[in-house]
C-alpha cells in the first residue's frame, strides 16, 4: 500500500528551498509514495515543472488577504461580509507596521494568520513543512498525519528569528530536517532539547540533468570579456551589493567585465541605483529569473557567491558540477562545499577581498586549470539523499 505524503510551501518562485523541493518531487518513487503539494500561493517559474503524479491542493481562500496592502484587504473583506477575517488582518497589520525584523514579523503573524486558514481534510503518512515559519507551523496546527517533518533551509543563527516561538512548535514535530552538518550542529546548540530530532539531508542535485539542460545557448556573452554570474535572490541574505562594489572595482582597474546576476527579490531597485551610480550599466547586469539558468553558468568564466549566509547552496554545487572556477564569501558553511584553493576560493565578506579573489583567477591559467580538474574528479550528484527521507517518512 502507497504511503501518502503532504508538502507545504508558500509558492514556487526561484529559490534555492523552492529548487530543492522540486528536484525532491522528481526523484520521488511514485510507485510507493502519494503526493499532495500545499501552496499558500500557486505561483512561480517551478510550478509548470512540477511532476504530474502530484497532486496540488486548492490555494487557501483568505490567505491574500495577508500579502495584500491593508487598506485593499479590509475594504474587500468587509464588503464581503467576512468581518473576522478583516479583524485578525487588522490584528496582523499592526505587527506588519510595528516589527521591523522579516523573519520575526512573519513568526509572530501566523497566530492571526492561523484562525483564517481551514485545517486539511484526511490523513497523511508524513507532513513535510519545506521551509522555516509558516509551512513548519501550518503542518503542526492544519494537518492530521502519522509523522511531521520541518525543514531549515539556512543557518538558524542567522536568519534572525526568535526561537522562544519555534520552541513552541518544535515540540510537536518528530524530526527536524536541515541541509548540511553545520547547519545541524547550529539547530543542536540553539535548541538542546531537540537534539534528537534533528536530522541532515543534503538537497537533492542531479549532475545528468544540470549537463543535459546546460547545453542550450544563452545568447547572452560577449566572448572578448570576462563573464562572471552569480545566482540568488535579489536581498540582503545575498549579499549582490557587494558584488556591484567589486565590479567598480575591477572596471577602475581595466579589467574587462560582464557580471551576470540571475535572481529578482526587493533589493532590484536599491541595486539598479547603486549600477547607474556606478556608472555600470555595461558591466553588471541584473537579468531576472531564467526558467534555466545552467547555460549562463556553463558560459561562464568564473562564478562568484557573494552570500552573507547560507544553508547549503544549491547554486554552488551547479557551479561545481559545470566546472566553473569559484569564488564564494567566508559565510558559515562555506567550507560545506568549497576547499580553498582546491576546488574554489573562499574570500572574507567584503567587495575588496571579493574583487582580488576574482583576479587571482583572472590572473592565473594555473590556478584556474588546477580548480576545473579537481571539480572534474568530485562526486556531486546526491540522487542517493532520498533514501535518508524515505528513512523518516
Amino acid at each position: 500500500m502507497k504511503k501518502k505524503l503532504l508538502f507545504i510551501m508558500n509558492n514556487l518562485n526561484c529559490g534555492g528551498a523552492e529548487k530543492s523541493l522540486l528536484s525532491l518531487l522528481q526523484t520521488i518513487d511514485y510507485s510507493k509514495y502519494d503526493v499532495d503539494l500545499f501552496l499558500f500561493k500557486h505561483e512561480g517559474i517551478f510550478l509548470s515543472k512540477l511532476p504530474e503524479q502530484v497532486n496540488l491542493l486548492k490555494e487557501p481562500p483568505y490567505y491574500q488577504y495577508f500579502d495584500m496592502p491593508l487598506k485593499a484587504a479590509l475594504i474587500d473583506c468587509i464588503s464581503k461580509g467576512i468581518f473576522s477575517v478583516a479583524m485578525f488582518r487588522l490584528f496582523a497589520g499592526y505587527i506588519f507596521y510595528t516589527e521591523k525584523n522579516a523573519s520575526r514579523r512573519e513568526q509572530r503573524v501566523w497566530k492571526y494568520l492561523s484562525y483564517t486558514l481551514p485545517s486539511l481534510s484526511g490523513t497523511y503518512d508524513a507532513a513535510i513543512g519545506y521551509l522555516e515559519k509558516n509551512p513548519v507551523y501550518f503542518g503542526i496546527e492544519k494537518v492530521k498525519a502519522t509523522k511531521k517533518l520541518g525543514y531549515i533551509h539556512n543557518d538558524y543563527n542567522k536568519l534572525q528569528m526568535d526561537p522562544s516561538i519555534d520552541n513552541k512548535f518544535f515540540k510537536f514535530l518528530d524530526h527536524i530536517v536541515t541541509v548540511s552538518d553545520i547547519c545541524g550542529d547550529v539547530l543542536e546548540q540553539k535548541f538542546p532539547q531537540y537534539k534528537s530530532k534533528v536530522q541532515v539531508i543534503q538537497n537533492i542535485v542531479s549532475p545528468t540533468l544540470i549537463h543535459q539542460m546546460s547545453v542550450e545557448s544563452s545568447n547572452l556573452y560577449d566572448s572578448k570579456s570576462t563573464t562572471i554570474v552569480s545566482i540568488g535572490r535579489l536581498n540582503k541574505q545575498k549579499g549582490f551589493e557587494m558584488a556591484i562594489e567589486a565590479c567598480k572595482s575591477l572596471v577602475d582597474k581595466n579589467y574587462d567585465i560582464r557580471w551576470y546576476v540571475i535572481g529578482e527579490g526587493e533589493e532590484r531597485n536599491r541595486l539598479e541605483q547603486m549600477i547607474n551610480d556606478y556608472q555600470l550599466h555595461d558591466h553588471f547586469y541584473l537579468i531576472g529569473i531564467k526558467d534555466n539558468p545552467y547555460p549562463y553558468i556553463r558560459e561562464a568564466d568564473i562564478y562568484v557567491q557573494p552570500s552573507r549566509f547560507e544553508g547549503k547552496s544549491i547554486a554552488i554545487d551547479e557551479a561545481k558540477i559545470l566546472n566553473k572556477p569559484i569564488v564564494v564569501t567566508n559565510f558559515s558553511t562555506a567550507k560545506d562545499q568549497i576547499t580553498h584553493y582546491k576546488n574554489g576560493l573562499i574570500v572574507e565578506m567584503n567587495s575588496a577581498a571579493i574583487s582580488e579573489g576574482i583576479i587571482e583567477i583572472m590572473e592565473s591559467d594555473a590556478l584556474r586549470l588546477s580548480l576545473k580538474e579537481c571539480l572534474s574528479k568530485e562526486s556531486l550528484g546526491t540522487e542517493s539523499e532520498i533514501e535518508k527521507f524515505y528513512a523518516l517518512t
